[in-house]
């Protein structure tokens, strides 16, 4: 079988150009707009509830203009049912509703990582016990039970962040259980247990390192269930005492807003969540393709070629005559 070879031009060579190097989260943003836009989408709600109540310029719980007054230049976005300004209530409800999102995913990773990790790596029957519990949890309609959950043990900020977290770890669970059981049988894992490294150790330096960034991107995509469920249990009465996006959306529909046409009493508080969850999801989308050891590309990877002179030193050979020449 004969080798074809790329023609070269007489006095020249080819040169192998290495692909760009940098950071991987650094060069997936360069390289992706999507995970730029995610990222503004994410930081300018978490601004917003970080420094918008002492921004926010009307109190959010004293009426401060007529029922449902259109947006003006006194009120930018309305005023609601009640006469209370419709942007501040916007800038005192986020910070409730990224509370609950950020802390529940917390609890979710926690308890889904552990569980996924002692299951993926134990087996046996502690993998089948784990495994039929997650099962039994999946089938549960996630919204019935918070409902419950949360009207046995009443409305507070730290229920609501328990029920959401200990309902969206099944998810994080599974996904963390099937990379584990594929990790441990790799080459480098044997070798480490056969060299009588203990358990603690094989799973701490070895396994937990390739799953972090598949449990991160999980967990980035658990905030936006989270704020979604939990504007759900808003709108439902049974949420966090207080205002948030989701109680702005059950005191919309209980005050008629819709049939009066005040359409800025209802449509900035959900415009609001829509993006959060559109900015999380992208936001998952680029850490795991810039964390993910097998997505990445290596520094020194070939992406193209390039035709450059050959050095005045190096002496041409002619092709041997059994060689075909590629056209």
């Amino acid at each position: 079988m004969k080798t074809v070879e790329p023609a070269v031009v007489e006095g020249t060579a080819l040169e192998a150009r290495p692909s760009r190097g940098g950071h991987p989260i650094v060069r997936v943003f360069r390289e992706r707009p999507s995970a730029v836009l995610g990222l503004s989408l994410v930081l300018f709600f978490v601004l917003v509830a970080i420094f918008g109540p002492a921004l926010a310029p009307y109190s959010w719980t004293q009426p401060s203009g007529a029922v449902f007054a259109p947006p003006s230049a006194q009120h930018l976005l309305g005023t609601d049912g009640s006469g209370v300004d419709v942007l501040s209530e916007m800038m005192y409800g986020g910070r409730t509703s990224l509370i609950v999102g950020f802390a529940a995913a917390l609890v979710a990773m926690i308890v889904g990582g552990g569980i996924g990790l002692l299951a993926g790596y134990s087996g046996g029957a502690t993998d089948v016990g784990l495994m039929r519990v997650t099962d039994y949890f999946l089938v549960i309609p996630d919204l019935v039970l918070m409902i419950v959950i949360a009207t046995v043990f009443g409305p507070s900020l730290s229920h609501v962040i328990l029920v959401i977290g200990l309902l969206l770890w099944t998810t994080t669970a599974r996904i963390v259980r099937a990379q584990v059981k594929s990790i441990r049988e790799r080459v480098y894992v044997r070798r480490a247990r056969s060299l009588g490294a203990s358990h603690r150790r094989i799973v701490f330096q070895h396994i937990l390192p390739q799953v972090a960034p598949l449990l991160i991107a999980t967990t980035v995509l658990t905030i936006a269930y989270a704020i979604f469920d939990e504007s759900a249990l808003a709108f439902l009465g049974v949420g966090v005492p207080g205002v948030s996006w989701g109680t702005m959306l059950e005191h919309a529909f209980e005050r008629t807003a819709m049939t009066e046409g005040a359409w800025w009493a209802f449509v900035p508080p959900g415009l609001a969540i829509g993006l959060v969850v559109i900015g999380c999801y992208l936001m998952g989308q680029a850490i795991e393709d810039a964390l993910n050891p097998r997505l990445r590309v290596a520094h020194l990877s070939i992406r193209t070629w390039r035709i450059r002179k050959a050095p005045a030193a190096t002496t041409h050979l002619d092709p041997e005559p059994d060689r075909e020449e590629a056209v």
